[in-house]
């Protein structure tokens, strides 16, 4: 259909729905009507079958009132026909011709169960669905948000993804919103069927009686049947869309129609279906039982069980045979023992119970590395070599390790069949509490089915593989600089010289060496500052390194260079908050600084000096408690001896020159003052 045409016919609908209310239509065009009721609440039923989603039928709950306006306007006009004409449509006297079946009891007492089913069972149960389901969605959305915050900060999915997953998210919650209001709507419809049930009846009575001259039976007759007829072709259109109303919100989120995941998931027990069509010919034997129905419905299911029993032997087969094809013949035992020897950059040790973590989908943990190489790379300029996965027999159960050339750099848990909840209040729920490796918050490995109870109680649910590959990711970010190997910066500069020749060529080799540049590029990786921008940083190298190639002159020369990307990564709004030394202990520290091997140092009184370091790490855990970032900033001069100090006290807090602050174009904000001894004074 043709998308502006599209665009009126709601409108247009609607506007018709409502002239029905106070303009007479002809008996013909009435059975139009009708008609259409009928097939458009069964249109919707089967939609909402064939949705694998409740989210791809939102449109749903619009529907559902612009239907509920239709059959009240159609019982407004038949209600019309019927005690102005004493007939309203061939439909009308139809449906109650078949109901009545010649007996008014026999149609009175249909009538009536249909209104129970729909009013008592159907519309009842999915009102009552839709209500809570309102409440869980939005008692969960908090818990979710967080957790597509971890997968992006993990690098598991990237800005759009989380953009979508968010707008699907708060999508989730108004559709369960509107449902909940919806329902009100098939509950009001059939609470108001019912009145206009009696009302016609009582009044085509009268009408029977003191205008048209009927006997009390040939009235009761007439207006009953029509009645009837009238409710019928009402309530049918009614009860499927009740029907579809309970599908939509009991509908969990799945990859497959309703009738596909129906029959994966009934006939996934091949033990229940033998046992349960043992039980049918078993009843079958029983004297008085009818015979045939027990027999034919038993031995189908019994049939059912044989194929699938058929269907599993022969995956098992191809599964073996494909292991086969895989394993292939033997290496030789020297090649497996020069591998076992090599040193691999980066390497995660997985216990045995663990192995399933690699399953070879595109969500799995190589899924998921390939995801945070990419992310590392985009954040930092460098491209961490690819991670080795191998099991380990002598890690403990559900325990992994990672490695760095060979060396254990963190180690963690990820039980099979459990997920980590992160929160506060985590008392009713089962488990030991842990404290969670990369951000140090209170958590618990639960059983997966207790997911959904976890995140209703305010908990942050993370499954077991982005739980590793957060972690993972934490470590590769704080090693970064080891992982840098000389070849890495030869195909790096390679690559700067294919858009900048000449910010090459200047500097490497005449100027410094390729181990030189290397060098510098890890005393930035060192500090997390990213070197993706090597282009400015190897020009910046050439001016400096022609006075001095002392590395740490040129680390911040490097750093120079780069400075608005180090301070955007701490700013919060264009806003950047500052702790600052104390002017007399940072003329001390000036005066105190003194060159070494290993870089520049400061000469103080060892009691000084830890008052100081001290006074930086209150400074930043008050901070830290309250949400706020800041950076600590000083002379120039003294940012790397300053860094090195406060390393070894408060590894995550980042220190920053005078002058790379003032290079970005930020506002300022001081939030503590540094002093020589152990106390803080905030805001400067």
């Amino acid at each position: 259909m043709n998308r502006n045409y599209a665009r009126l016919v709601v409108p247009i609908f609607v506007v018709a729905i409502v002239l029905l209310l106070v303009v007479p239509v002809p008996a013909a065009l009435l059975d139009v009507l009708f008609v259409v009721n009928i097939i458009g609440a069964l249109v919707i039923l089967l939609i909402a079958m064939y949705a694998t989603k409740p989210l791809d039928f939102s449109v749903f709950p619009s529907l559902l009132l612009v239907a509920t306006l239709l059959r009240l306007g159609l019982n407004v006009a038949s209600t019309r026909l019927v005690l102005r004409d004493g007939y309203a449509g061939a439909i009308i006297e139809t449906f109650g011709h078949i109901v009545v079946g010649g007996s008014m009891i026999i149609g009175a007492v249909i009538f009536c169960i249909l209104v129970v089913i729909q009013f008592v069972v159907i519309t009842k149960g999915a009102e009552r669905v839709a209500e809570v389901g309102a409440r869980f969605t939005l008692d969960a959305m908090p818990g979710k948000q967080m957790a597509i915050d971890a997968d992006l900060n993990a690098g598991l999915i990237t800005d759009e993804q989380a953009r979508a997953r968010r707008s699907e998210v708060a999508a989730e919650a108004d559709f369960y919103g509107a449902m909940d209001g919806g329902s009100k709507f098939v509950k009001g419809d059939a609470i108001a069927g019912i009145i206009i049930i009696f009302i016609n009846l009582i009044g085509g009575f009268a009408m029977g009686m003191l205008q048209r001259g009927m006997s009390a039976a040939d009235a009761l007759q007439t207006y009953s049947l029509l009645t009837i007829g009238d409710g019928l072709v009402s309530q049918i259109p009614a009860l499927l869309m009740a029907v579809a109303t309970g599908l939509i919100v009991t509908r969990s989120t799945a990859d497959t129609d309703m009738g596909t995941a129906a029959g994966a998931q009934l006939t996934q027990s091949r033990s229940a279906l033998m046992i349960a069509g043992g039980a049918a010919i078993a009843l079958a034997i029983i004297p008085g039982m009818p015979k045939l129905p027990f027999v034919l419905i038993g031995g189908v299911l019994l049939l059912t069980a044989q194929r699938i029993k058929a269907r599993e032997d022969a995956a098992t087969r191809e599964s073996a045979r494909a292991e086969a094809v895989t394993q292939g013949a033997p290496r030789d035992e020297t090649e497996d023992l020069i591998d076992a020897m090599r040193v691999h950059a980066l390497e995660i040790m997985l216990a045995p119970d663990l192995v399933d973590l690699v399953s070879g989908s595109a969500d799995d943990l190589l899924g998921r590395v390939r995801a945070l190489r990419r992310k590392i790379a985009m954040e930092l300029g460098v491209v961490i070599p690819p991670v080795r996965t191998r099991d380990s027999l002598e890690l403990p159960a559900a325990t992994y390790v990672v490695r760095i050339a060979g060396v254990e750099v963190g180690r963690g848990h990820a039980p099979a069949g459990k997920v980590l909840a992160l929160g506060e209040d985590l008392g009713s729920l089962p488990g030991t509490p842990i404290v969670e490796p990369v951000f140090g918050l209170a958590g618990k490995w639960i059983p997966v089915e207790l997911q959904h109870a976890a995140e209703l109680a305010g908990a942050t649910v993370i499954d077991r593989v982005s739980v590793l590959v957060t972690h993972l990711s934490a470590l590769v970010t704080a090693h970064a600089d080891r992982l840098l190997t000389r070849e890495d910066v030869r195909v790096l500069v390679e690559s700067v010289r294919t858009v900048s020749p000449s910010a090459v060529d200047e500097l490497v080799p005449g100027v410094l060496s390729l181990a030189q540049v290397q060098q510098v590029l890890q005393g930035l990786l060192v500090e997390q500052a990213p070197i993706n921008d090597l282009t400015r940083i190897l020009e910046a190298l050439t001016l400096r390194a022609r006075a001095s190639t002392d590395p740490e002159q040129l680390v911040e020369a490097a750093r120079a260079a780069v400075a608005p990307a180090l301070v955007a990564r701490h700013t919060d709004g264009g806003l950047l908050r500052v702790v600052t030394i104390d002017p007399s202990l940072e003329q001390a520290m000036l005066e105190g600084l003194r060159p070494g091997e290993d870089g520049s140092q400061i000469l103080l009184d060892p009691v000084q000096i830890d008052a100081a370091l001290t006074s930086i790490g209150t400074e930043m855990a008050a901070l830290e408690a309250t949400g706020t970032e800041a950076v600590l900033v000083c002379a120039p001069q003294l940012r790397p001896a300053v860094r090195r100090l406060v390393a070894a006290r408060t590894p995550k807090a980042a220190v920053l020159s005078y002058g790379e602050v003032t290079s970005a174009s930020v506002a300022i904000e001081t939030v503590g003052v540094v002093r020589g001894a152990a106390t803080l004074t905030a805001g400067g």
